[in-house]
């Protein structure tokens, strides 16, 4: 059973992640993301970015691992094996961009249990290096109890 005592608490902020170019292409190209903002420079100077500007869920490419890590964590209790990612949600607070330095900080937001089923919030607040917002996503995700 997941310890409820982490809802409320909030995991140490991430290693910085630097975003990269050729991830943000790659990103793009892997998801069908055409926009010449998500793949060239010029474009995207031209409409006015710093450099290249990642699609909104480019950010499950940095936050993911983090969760996963905390998820595996055996103190926290979570049966990784049996989970499905339930729903998802992000807000830009603006355009993640090739060269960004983004720091993650994951809040455990919720956890309830129902029918056997452990439903876990998670929020994941994304700054940038002088600690302004970049993003928020929250993700909800199940696990089934231990089998009767």
């Amino acid at each position: 059973m997941p310890d409820a005592a982490y809802v409320g608490t909030s995991l140490p902020p991430s290693a910085p992640y630097q975003v990269g170019r050729e991830k943000i292409r790659e990103f793009a190209l892997a998801i069908g993301e055409g926009a010449s903002v998500c793949r060239d420079v010029d474009a995207a100077r031209a409409a006015g970015h710093p450099d290249v500007v990642a699609p909104p869920t480019f950010c499950v490419t940095f936050t993911m691992p983090l969760i996963e890590a905390f998820l595996r964590d055996p103190a926290f209790g979570w049966d990784y094996s049996r989970m499905v990612h339930g729903d998802q949600s992000i807000v830009l607070h603006r355009p993640v961009h090739g060269g960004d330095e983004l720091v993650t900080t994951i809040h455990v937001e919720d956890l309830t249990t129902r029918a056997g089923s452990h439903m876990l919030t998670l929020r994941c607040e994304i700054a940038d290096a002088g600690g302004d917002p970049v993003a928020t996503t929250r993700a909800l995700l199940v696990t089934q109890g231990e089998p009767a």
